[in-house]
């Protein structure tokens, strides 16, 4: 195994800060070109949250010079220069770690790179065209029968949905994060697994407070994802130990018992949807009450 001194761990791990910076500023001038599109893109729920509450404002306000600038030419482009530099940054912080791990451990740089990105985009895309809207309903639908009127500015409504973006992206890197705990040999998947009931309440838990509303269809719209990330990220770090023990995975076997728990998963979604008023259309939010 490499070995490297402490001053040495330390400019390394400047290097890479540096690099992880320089890819995010080349992201964001990037993403400069696009402010405008990216604005509307990102507005959207927030318009469209205000048409189906019948509210007479439709637009989001700013309430000083610099605000409008700051949001759509500054932090909009930061935050989408984040997404887009996140294969690279996720590079860096493999980099920096690979020297400590052995040689065939090396070998996982490139799905660890694929899949932190793809869980870290997929987190934001479940967030934008499921939890966020919702939640945006809700919370704009607060005090229409007791004379309130919602005002949004840009700077406190792209402040949550950045909060939201961020937090559900990596919320959704949970199964790397597990991956990775397996790996370094901190804790095993059947230790992860028997313990398991705590974290499906921890999760649940956490779905009934950032839920808007009380109903158990909504809730589960943030439990299921949650939970499927969770034991996703068991299997995986199951799968590296029977690498690790030279040992193969019964996939005939399982892989039955799978698309029959998908199935059961699709009624019971199908059945809850039904029984709270939920019903498919063909355009967007896809689901109609």
């Amino acid at each position: 195994m490499l070995r490297m001194s402490f001053l040495e761990h330390l400019e390394e791990l400047r290097g890479r800060i540096i690099k992880s910076i320089i890819g995010i500023g080349v992201a964001f001038f990037a993403s400069l070109y696009f402010a405008p599109e990216m604005w509307r893109a990102v507005s959207d729920p927030a318009i469209t949250a205000l048409r189906q509450l019948g509210l007479q404002t439709t637009k989001l306000v700013f309430i000083s010079p610099t605000e409008a600038f700051m949001t759509i030419w500054m932090k909009l482009p930061l935050l989408a220069a984040i997404f887009l530099a996140s294969p690279w940054v996720l590079y860096q912080v493999w980099a920096f770690i690979a020297p400590g791990l052995y040689r065939r451990e090396r070998r996982w740089a490139s799905p660890f790179v694929l899949f932190s990105a793809g869980l870290f985009i997929l987190g934001g895309a479940f967030a934008y065209f499921l939890a966020f809207p919702f939640a945006l309903t809700f919370l704009l639908g607060i005090g229409r029968d007791i004379n309130v009127q919602p005002m949004v500015t840009v700077t406190e409504y792209f402040d949550l949905f950045v909060d939201v973006m961020l937090g559900i992206g990596l919320v959704f890197e949970l199964p790397v994060l597990i991956f990775f705990l397996v790996l370094l040999r901190i804790a095993t998947p059947a230790f992860l697994f028997k313990h398991s009931r705590y974290a499906i309440l921890g999760i649940a838990i956490l779905a009934a407070v950032v839920t808007p509303t009380p109903d158990v269809f909504n809730m589960m719209l943030f439990c299921v994802p949650m939970w499927m990330l969770f034991f996703v990220g068991i299997f995986a770090g199951y799968l590296l130990v029977l690498r690790r023990e030279h040992r193969g995975f019964p996939w005939r076997k399982v892989l039955p018992w799978v698309g029959l728990v998908l199935i059961v998963l699709s009624g019971a979604a199908w059945y809850f949807a039904g029984r709270y008023g939920y019903h498919i259309i063909g355009h967007w939010p896809f689901l109609s009450r």
